[in-house]
């Protein structure tokens, strides 16, 4: 009954909500609550204050958070390892994965991987760059999809290399020319992706000297598609946001082409989970299966 407890407390501090976190741990709100306040109760602490914005965690609750996290991992691996010893092909990969990677590669990967290990779950977390970093670091998941190199000190799979494509609106008068000029980039209303300080966006002005002429940002790159079709101005989105996109644009190569590289990241192949391992392994045999 224990883990189920500091499961509960997990996602609750996750999800923010006991609500979400019951429904995502398949008990009521109201068993959530009771395990949570048993916590409390046995610890003598306040692991989370609860209003009508939500829950948030404490600072006593964050400083156990850690320490819960690993119990919790420490049990996944318990009982993969025990699945194993009695010859079972089980076990659940948690990965975090930004948008486009999920609509795009995920799919037809994990239906893949489970036609040969269909007792192998996946646990989906959704960031941008920094945040799936963190995760990872933190062991929240056990790897991750991110553009390469990571920044920590994580280890790596190369997966693909992701070009980057402008976009411009079907009027626009550049849309005949076979590539776009890096050097007009400065003279058009630019639409840019609001993800952390810096990306592979940013990297473009920085490596060619050149100052956007930013009129608008968004945090979603379907917004973006959308503004741009409107005619509000141009972007730069990587190739694989662009898959088949129902949007009326056109895209074009830049004359100095420029690309973002994919892949797959994790703290410690050695000491990932007999599943995570299987399935690292079939990504590193299988890039096929991501165009």
């Amino acid at each position: 009954m224990a883990i189920q407890k500091y499961q509960a407390f997990l996602k609750t501090v996750e999800y923010g909500s006991l609500t979400k976190a019951a429904q995502e741990l398949g008990y009521t709100q109201s068993a959530v609550s009771h395990m949570l306040n048993a916590l409390e109760n046995e610890w003598g602490v306040t692991l989370l204050t609860r209003d009508r914005s939500g829950v948030s965690i404490t600072s006593d609750g964050l400083q156990l958070l850690p320490l819960v996290r690993n119990i919790c991992n420490a049990n996944r691996e318990l009982i993969t390892k025990i699945g194993e010893l009695h010859g079972l092909e089980s076990g659940i990969i948690r990965i975090g994965t930004f948008t486009s990677v999920s609509v795009h590669w995920l799919p037809n990967m994990i239906k893949t991987f489970q036609n040969e290990y269909p007792k192998i779950d996946f646990e989906l977390l959704h960031g941008d760059y920094t945040e799936i970093e963190n995760w990872i670091m933190e062991g929240r998941t056990d790897c991750g999809f991110l553009r390469l190199p990571a920044k920590a000190k994580l280890e790596s799979i190369f997966l693909e290399q992701d070009r980057l494509m402008v976009i411009l609106p079907e009027q626009h008068p550049l849309v005949t020319c076979a590539r776009f000029p890096v050097s007009k980039l400065s003279d058009e209303p630019f639409i840019l992706l609001e993800v952390g300080s810096e990306n592979e966006i940013t990297g473009i002005f920085e490596a060619n000297g050149i100052r956007p002429n930013v009129r608008f940002t968004a945090r979603d790159d379907y917004a973006i598609i959308s503004m741009v079709e409107s005619g509000l101005g141009i972007s730069i989105l990587p190739e694989l946001v662009l898959h088949r996109t129902p949007y009326k644009i056109v895209q074009k190569e830049l004359d100095a082409p420029a690309y973002r590289k994919l892949g797959i990241v994790l703290k410690n192949t050695r000491q990932a989970s007999p599943a995570v391992k299987r399935f690292l392994d079939y990504l590193h045999h299988r890039k096929t299966l991501l165009s």
